[in-house]
C-alpha cells in the first residue's frame, strides 16, 4: 500500500484543512466541496485525511462495516450475534466519474429474487464508505442522477436499492467530500445546497510559499516512507486532537446569543432555506469542540459563516462565490449576544483555525488571487488590440427566459435536458434482450418470455420458472443534453452599442438555458478578417459568460470564416465525443462582406451543415424598418429555421413557438 502525503505536510491551504478537519470532529457538518483550479493540492489534502481518522471497531465479517456497540438492525448481512469484532482502520472511498448507478448503491440479483424471493445484494461504494471518507473527484462532472443518490445518502445516513418491489436498505454514514475545478462546469445550485461546507483554493503567489511546496514534494516523490516519517509525530498530535475533539463535542453549548447570531447572518445574506443555519450552528460547535472549548463564541459563528455561506447565495451561474466580510462583521455586532461576550475569550491551543497542527517554517502568508473565473489571456479570451472601426466590449443587458431549442430525433448521449434520448433513466418504452449485465428490469416483458416455457420446464407452484433468457432489459426514453455552440457575429454591421447589448443579453438567456439543461457549450466569435475560438467546447457556461463579456466588436464580417471555424470545431469535438449531437446557434444579421464573393462562400459554407444533418438556429439581429431578410436566407441555406430576437423570448407573443424541428418552407 502507498504511503498517502502527510495532512500536516500540506503547505497553506489553512481554510481547506480546517475544513476538512470539521468534518473529520462531526460528519453531520454534511462534507466539503473543494472548488479551485488545477494543481492546488485538492487531491493530496483529502487523501491525506483518511490517514488522521481515528480507527473503528466493526463487526467480523460484515460487508456493511456495523459498530459492535450498536449493530444497524437492518443490515443485509445481520442480525449480528454480540461478540466477534475487528479493529481497522477507517476507509476512504473514491467514486469515479464513470460510476454506474449499480456500482454506487449495489446491485440485487433479479434472477434470484424473482424465481428463488432471495435479497442477493452485492454491496456498493456506499457500503464501503460506511463510517468513513467518500471521495468524488470531478465531482460537477459526476451524472446528475448519481450526484443525488449520493447527496441523499450522505443526507438520511442510508442507502436504498429497488427493483421492482424488490428493496435493500443499509446504513451509509460517510464524510462526504467533492473536489472540482470550475472552468469545467459548476453544480446545480440545489446539489450544491446540499454540501456542508464550501472552500474556494487558489495556489500561492509568494514565492517563498511556492518553494516550501517544490521541496516538500520532491521529498516526498523521492522517499515517501522516509518523508512520512518526519512528519509522525505532527500527524500524531493532529490524530490525537481529532479524538479529543470528538469526545468534547456533545458538551460545547451553543447558546441563545450565538443562535440570534447564525439566524441573524443568514437573514441578513438571504440564504434560501434553513439548511444553511443547521449547518452553520453545527460548523460553530465543531469549531469550538476543535479549539478545545465548550461555549461557542462569536468568532466560531463567523469562521462558520464563511464556510457554510458562500455557495449558498449564487442565484444563477454566473455569479462569483463570495461574502461581504463587512457585512458579516456589522451583523454579528449587531447580533451579538450577552452570552458570548466573554472579554479574554480561551481561543484554544491553536485558535479556531487551528492549522491542522501544521508547522510553518516560512511563515508565508497565503497569497494569490482566485483566478478562476477570469477569463484566460489567449484566443479570444481578452479584448484584441484596438483597430479601426472597432469598438470596445459592451455589457450585456438583462438575460430573460428562452424558448426551448432541441435537436430533432432520438439520440444516446449524456444526460440532460434539451433533446430527446434513449437513457437509463426516463420513462419505460419497451423492453429487449440485456446487452451484458442486467440493470432496468422490465417486468411484463420478462412474464412474457417466461409465461410460454412454464410447463415444458415443469412448474408445479405458485412462482414462475425464470430463466437468464426470459429477463427483459428496459428501454427508457428521457433527455440528453447537447454541445451548444454559439456562433456570434461580432463585426461593424452588429457594433451599435444598444443593439450589441441586447445580442449579448440574448446570447446570455441562451447560456442560462444550457447550463439549465446541462449542454456543454463552445463560443465561436468573427469580425475583422478571421474567425476566432472564443472557447473550446466546455461544461463551464460561466467561463463563456466571461468571454462574451470581453468580446469587443467591429470591422467587416467574415461570415464565411466563422461557419468553416465553427464547422472545424464540431468535427473535432465529434471524434471526443461522438454521442453528444450538435446544436448550433447562429447569431448575426445575415450579412457576408469582405473579399471575394463573401456571400456566396457563406453560403458554401452554411451548405456544409446542413450536409451533415447538424441542427442550427439562426438568431436574427436585423433591426430598423427595413429589413433584407438575410438570416433567413441564410437559415434555409444551414437546414435550420430563424427566429429574431422577440421571438426567442419565451413570453413572447410575435408568432408561433419556433425550434429547430421547425423547418423553414
Amino acid at each position: 500500500m502507498s504511503t498517502p502525503f502527510p495532512f500536516t505536510a500540506v503547505v497553506g491551504q489553512d481554510d481547506l484543512r480546517l475544513a476538512l478537519l470539521l468534518n473529520a470532529v462531526s460528519p453531520a457538518v454534511g462534507g466539503v466541496l473543494v472548488r479551485g483550479e488545477k494543481g492546488t493540492a485538492k487531491s493530496t489534502a483529502v487523501r491525506a485525511l483518511s490517514a488522521l481518522m481515528p480507527t473503528l471497531d466493526v463487526v467480523s465479517g460484515c460487508r456493511f462495516s456495523c459498530d459492535p456497540g450498536s449493530p444497524d438492525p437492518g443490515c443485509p448481512d445481520g442480525p449480528h450475534e454480540p461478540g466477534a469484532f475487528e479493529t481497522r482502520a477507517a476507509r476512504m472511498v473514491e467514486l469515479p466519474v464513470g460510476a454506474s448507478e449499480d456500482r454506487l448503491v449495489g446491485a440485487l440479483d433479479i434472477e434470484r429474487a424473482l424465481s428463488e424471493g432471495v435479497k442477493a445484494f452485492e454491496p456498493g461504494l456506499l457500503a464501503d464508505a460506511h463510517r468513513g471518507i467518500l471521495y468524488v473527484d470531478e465531482v460537477n462532472l459526476l451524472h446528475d442522477h448519481l450526484v443525488d443518490l449520493l447527496l441523499d445518502a450522505a443526507a438520511m445516513g442510508a442507502s436504498y436499492v429497488e427493483r421492482e418491489g424488490v428493496s435493500v436498505r443499509h446504513a451509509a454514514r460517510f464524510l462526504l467530500v467533492g473536489t472540482m475545478n470550475p472552468e469545467e462546469g459548476e453544480l446545480r445550485p440545489q446539489l450544491l445546497d446540499r454540501f456542508g461546507l464550501t472552500v474556494e483554493v487558489a495556489a500561492s503567489r509568494e514565492p517563498d510559499q511556492r518553494v516550501e511546496v517544490v521541496r516538500r514534494r520532491l521529498a516526498y516523490d523521492d522517499d515517501p516512507a522516509a518523508f512520512a516519517a518526519r512528519w509522525a509525530e505532527e500527524e500524531a498530535a493532529v490524530r490525537a486532537r481529532i479524538v479529543a475533539a470528538r469526545e468534547l463535542l456533545p458538551s460545547v453549548r451553543l447558546g441563545d446569543g450565538a443562535l440570534r447570531q447564525i439566524a441573524a447572518t443568514c437573514a441578513a445574506f438571504e440564504v434560501d432555506g434553513m439548511r444553511a443555519d443547521i449547518v452553520m450552528a453545527r460548523t460553530a460547535t465543531a469549531l469550538a469542540a476543535w479549539a478545545g472549548r465548550t461555549e461557542v463564541l462569536a468568532e466560531d459563528v463567523r469562521q462558520a459563516a464563511l464556510l457554510a455561506l458562500p455557495h449558498r447565495r449564487r442565484r444563477n451561474p454566473f455569479d462569483a462565490p463570495g461574502l461581504d466580510e463587512d457585512k458579516l462583521d456589522e451583523t454579528l455586532e449587531e447580533f451579538g449576544g450577552s452570552d458570548d461576550d466573554d472579554p479574554d475569550p480561551d481561543p484554544g491551543p491553536d485558535g479556531p483555525g487551528g492549522g491542522g497542527g501544521q508547522p510553518e517554517p516560512d511563515d508565508a502568508p497565503q497569497g494569490g488571487d482566485d483566478t478562476s473565473a477570469r477569463p484566460e489571456a489567449g484566443e479570444g479570451g481578452q479584448p484584441q488590440p484596438t483597430g479601426a472601426g472597432e469598438q470596445s466590449a459592451v455589457r450585456a443587458s438583462e438575460p430573460f427566459r428562452t424558448k426551448v431549442l432541441s435537436v430533432p430525433g432520438i439520440g444516446e448521449g449524456a444526460a440532460g435536458r434539451r433533446s430527446r434520448a434513449r437513457t437509463e433513466h426516463g420513462r419505460t418504452t419497451g423492453g429487449r434482450r440485456p446487452r451484458g449485465a442486467l440493470t432496468k428490469l422490465h417486468l411484463a416483458a420478462t412474464v412474457q418470455a417466461a409465461a410460454p416455457h412454464q410447463r415444458a420446464r415443469g412448474r408445479s407452484g405458485p412462482g414462475l420458472v425464470v430463466r437468464r433468457d426470459d429477463l427483459r432489459q428496459a428501454t427508457r426514453e428521457g433527455r440528453e443534453g447537447n454541445l451548444v455552440l454559439f456562433v456570434v457575429d461580432a463585426s461593424g454591421s452588429m457594433a451599435a452599442r444598444q443593439r450589441m447589448s441586447a445580442v449579448k443579453g440574448a446570447v446570455l438567456s441562451l447560456l442560462l438555458d444550457a447550463y439549465q439543461r446541462r449542454d456543454k457549450v463552445g463560443l465561436v466569435t468573427f469580425r475583422g478578417t478571421e474567425a476566432d475560438v472564443a472557447l473550446p467546447p466546455t461544461s463551464s457556461v460561466d467561463a463563456a459568460a466571461a468571454r462574451l463579456e470581453t468580446l469587443p466588436t467591429g470591422g467587416r464580417t467574415p461570415l464565411a470564416a466563422g461557419l468553416l471555424r465553427a464547422h472545424d470545431v464540431l468535427r473535432v469535438e465529434r471524434l471526443r465525443d461522438p454521442a453528444r449531437r450538435p446544436l448550433v446557434v447562429l447569431v448575426t444579421d445575415g450579412r457576408a462582406t469582405g473579399g471575394p464573393e463573401p456571400v456566396a462562400l457563406a453560403g458554401r459554407a452554411a451548405r456544409l451543415f446542413a450536409a451533415d444533418s447538424v441542427a442550427s438556429v439562426v438568431v436574427d439581429c436585423e433591426s430598423g424598418p427595413v429589413r433584407l431578410g438575410l438570416a433567413g436566407q441564410l437559415a434555409g441555406e444551414l437546414g435550420g429555421t430563424a427566429v429574431t430576437l422577440d421571438e426567442l423570448r419565451a413570453d413572447s407573443i410575435a408568432g408561433l413557438v419556433k425550434d429547430v424541428q421547425r423547418r423553414a418552407a
